[in-house]
């Protein structure tokens, strides 16, 4: 017995609305994971606070205005090309805001803060003798 299964129904396209605070954490993400970002320039309670209370720009800042505009505070892991780091950055980031929501972003700027030192490799390497090599 065969049965007839209905058309499927042709929707409108509708609408999708995304918050600013969603492509923050989506941005915030894509830099988390990008080789050489040691962190965002705000990511101490007492900069957050500063931040918070418009002492000093937040270190993601996204804007919906006429198209999508991401404005990125890094910090870059010493040692690494900092344009390179950079411009991974820019790749994951675009790349993510594209797959998630499907919009290009018009305008990406990044700032980088400073530069992070990794504590425990300058503690071993200080305290060896000028000459001597350190194993």
């Amino acid at each position: 017995m065969e049965v007839e299964l209905p058309s499927p129904v042709q929707h409108e396209a509708g609408q999708s609305l995304v918050s600013r605070r969603a492509l923050s954490q989506i941005v915030r993400a894509a830099v988390s994971g990008s080789y050489g970002v040691t962190g965002l320039s705000d990511d101490r309670p007492a900069q957050r606070l500063m931040a918070s209370l418009g002492l000093r720009p937040p270190a993601v800042l996204v804007r919906l205005r006429a198209g999508i505009h991401v404005e990125l505070r890094i910090l870059v892991a010493a040692g690494l090309p900092v344009a390179e780091v950079a411009r991974q950055v820019d790749s994951a980031v675009r790349y993510s805001v594209r797959r998630a929501i499907g919009r290009e972003i018009e305008t990406l700027t990044i700032h980088v803060g400073g530069l992070r030192f990794q504590g425990a490799n300058l503690d071993q390497d200080s305290t060896a003798a000028p000459g001597s090599d350190a194993a």
